[in-house]
């Protein structure tokens, strides 16, 4: 089950009558010899790690060594919990919440799992769990989701980038909160169609977004955008499942994105020389964690 764009995916699962997570589980099988079994035990573990830092970054006292983040993701779920009027609602404040609590124990040096990188990793299980809570899903629906993600993201990767230093930030949250987005469509009982849809809708707003790390730190303002991926998945695929499209097709987003990337300036692109990197406060930051001269 060869695919590399998004309309291949879908043509394949509704061709097939298969969702998919399916696809991709059959994808990995011929690409590795391994078995069913042994494929979605390693997606499994996965779900467990992601779990882990979602627990311990909404439990644990987090901070990072610079100082930088840490103690959002506990913020946020208090102020869910006690909040007599919820402006966005519970549901989206437990995906942000909890796609703020991996990003700070990413950036305290825990265990986490790159989706698609390390500095987009709370997005994904932000979504996941918060939509398994609400859906009462069960742990094979949450394992599936995950392979979702992982077709859209190897779609991603392979037709423009998903690293920040490459494309920008749109490359990594953007790509993120994209296969964030699919993922949640299936585990809430939507098409292939429907999560290529809420693909396109998240990621289009997400084009343009820049890297620009304060101190050259995947800290901020990383934790803060994994936050907002997930809200704006959440969203996208509500939007998606209503029965919304995307003018343009999630392919042409992808290509989009590609290009905006290679076009974006070298200061935008992780190297901490524009952006938010480039303020007196980014500056001034950077001295105060690292000493020296300012870049």
């Amino acid at each position: 089950m060869k695919f590399r764009t998004i309309a291949e995916l879908v043509e394949i699962a509704e061709s097939e009558q298969m969702p998919i997570s399916e696809v991709m589980i059959r994808a990995e099988m011929e690409a590795t010899g391994e078995s069913r079994e042994s494929i979605f035990r390693m997606m499994e573990q996965n779900l467990d790690v992601m779990e882990q830092a979602i627990h311990r970054g909404l439990t644990e006292d987090i901070r990072s060594h610079s100082g930088l983040t840490g103690g959002d993701a506990k913020k946020i779920q208090a102020y869910k919990n006690k909040a007599k009027l919820l402006l966005s609602g519970p549901t989206v404040l437990d995906a942000v919440s909890r796609a703020t609590a991996v990003s700070e124990v990413n950036a305290a040096m825990g265990t986490i799992v790159a989706t698609p990188t390390a500095g987009s990793c709370g997005i994904l299980p932000g979504c996941v769990f918060t939509a398994a809570n609400r859906l009462n899903s069960d742990r094979e629906t949450m394992v599936r989701a995950l392979f979702v993600g992982g077709a859209i993201g190897y779609i991603i990767a392979n037709n423009a980038c998903i690293s920040g230093a490459a494309g920008g930030c749109q490359a990594e949250v953007g790509s993120a909160t994209a296969m964030a987005a699919a993922a949640v469509v299936e585990m809430a009982g939507g098409t292939p169609s429907m999560s290529a849809q809420a693909v396109a809708i998240a990621l289009k707003n997400m084009l343009g977004l820049v890297c620009d790390p304060v101190a050259g730190l995947v800290e901020a303002p990383c934790v803060k955008r994994n936050a907002m991926g997930a809200a704006i998945a959440m969203v996208a695929a509500d939007m998606a499942m209503a029965g919304v499209e995307s003018v343009i097709p999630p392919d042409e987003v992808v290509e989009a994105m590609y290009k905006i990337g290679r076009d974006m300036p070298v200061a935008l692109k992780e190297t901490a020389l524009g952006g938010l990197a480039a303020t007196p406060t980014g500056r001034a930051l950077e001295r105060r964690i690292f000493g020296g001269t300012p870049k």
